[in-house]
């Protein structure tokens, strides 16, 4: 694969870190878990299944460490420290999502981690960074959605502020860590040397809100909640059918023009209402009303079908289920750990490389699995 070659020591913790080194190991990397003895990474008891928890393989480790290998290591006793040395003088890259200053009261900042191996590549991901003046706070994903302004314009005007139904800003910090350390080790092969790379899950989380700063910053137009409704456009949101909801994004002129039409109300493309975009927007419950008209006519999936066929961008609002049912190669069947005639399912990444998906190539490692692999 594309990391083949490149080692990755993975200090990380929870979910955006692992997820991270989850990425760079569905590459190719070998990434080498190094985990306190005895407890490991906090997500081996974390999911929704108590017996997981209790063996230190809860769900939401198992999703994101296939394809890693563990190593138990004491960083604060000093054979560990010597033995996490040898480590790093081997490494490519070291990725740690401690609190700020951790691994150098530890024994090892940047400075002793560059002077052990001047090619290596760190990566430091926290909550809201290395420099920060808040950098000594904790944060998990709830706290960055709230301070990034994702919760202000989530829902609608009514229930917001809303969290996202997901752990959206430790994905957006793992991703940034990952393709920082992909664009460090580009560097690294041109010119030998490494480089300190310091990811903010609070800067990461608000280049992910698009048009609701963008709108902010070039316009002056300060974001609200929404709903389903995407402010920039109409008709775009969620509708009525006669089963379900349905999304239409009908973003351009000829898309309404084909929606109406396909609808059956081809008299609203010259409703005066209705005739520009921002007329469209001014009268967006209008149009809404006009349209759930002919909509709650069929289903969800028949219009869905329709609309689609007629270049109108239009889906189902689908469960986690139904999702993952269209994505069949998105998914891959690992050994379970330790017992390998079970079975455990997992998500891979969504880049195929030269026409295939990447997926893991071993089940998530039970604690310390690789002690004498890697440490002899």
């Amino acid at each position: 694969m594309l990391l083949d070659g490149i080692r990755v020591l993975d200090l990380t913790n929870v979910l955006a870190g692992p997820f991270a080194s989850y990425q760079l190991a569905l590459f190719g990397a070998d990434v080498v878990k190094v985990e306190a003895p005895h407890t490991g990474d906090l997500a081996r008891q974390l999911g929704s299944d108590p017996g997981l928890n209790e063996d230190l393989l809860g769900a939401s480790f198992l999703a994101q460490n296939g394809g890693k290998r563990s190593v138990t290591v004491d960083l604060k006793s000093e054979e560990g420290k010597e033995t996490f040395r040898k480590l790093v003088a081997d490494a490519d890259v070291v990725l740690e999502n401690y609190r700020p200053g951790v691994l150098a009261r530890l024994g090892f900042p940047w400075e002793t981690l560059k002077e052990l191996n001047p090619r290596l590549v760190y990566c430091a991901i926290s909550g809201f960074g290395q420099t920060s003046p808040m950098r000594a706070r904790p944060a998990y994903d709830q706290v960055i959605q709230g301070m990034a302004g994702m919760m202000s314009v989530t829902g609608k005007p009514q229930d917001a502020p809303l969290r996202a139904g997901y752990p959206i800003a430790d994905t957006m910090g793992g991703l940034a860590a990952a393709f920082g350390v992909c664009a460090a080790l580009v560097h690294r092969e041109r010119t030998g040397i490494g480089c300190e790379l310091d990811v903010s899950m609070l800067d990461t989380a608000i280049t992910a809100l698009g048009w609701a700063v963008s709108n902010y910053l070039i316009a002056g137009t300060e974001p609200a909640a929404a709903g389903n409704d995407n402010m920039t456009s109409a008709p775009s949101g969620t509708f009525r059918t006669a089963d379900g909801e349905l999304n239409i994004a009908a973003n351009k002129q000829e898309q309404f023009v084909a929606l109406c039409r396909t609808l059956g109300r081809i008299d609203l493309v010259t409703d005066a209402r209705f005739v520009t975009r921002e007329d469209r927007k001014a009268n967006r419950e209008a149009l809404q009303h006009e349209l759930e008209a002919s909509l709650c006519k069929e289903s969800a999936l028949e219009w869905e079908q329709l609309l689609a066929s007629a270049g109108v961008p239009a889906a189902r609002v689908l469960t986690v289920p139904q999702a993952l049912d269209l994505v069949p190669s998105l998914i891959h069947t690992l050994p379970f750990p330790g017992t390998p005639e079970r079975t455990i399912r997992v998500l891979g990444n969504g880049i195929r490389v030269n026409g295939r998906p990447v997926a893991p190539n071993s089940p998530p490692p039970l604690l310390g699995e690789h002690n004498n692999e890697v440490l002899t």
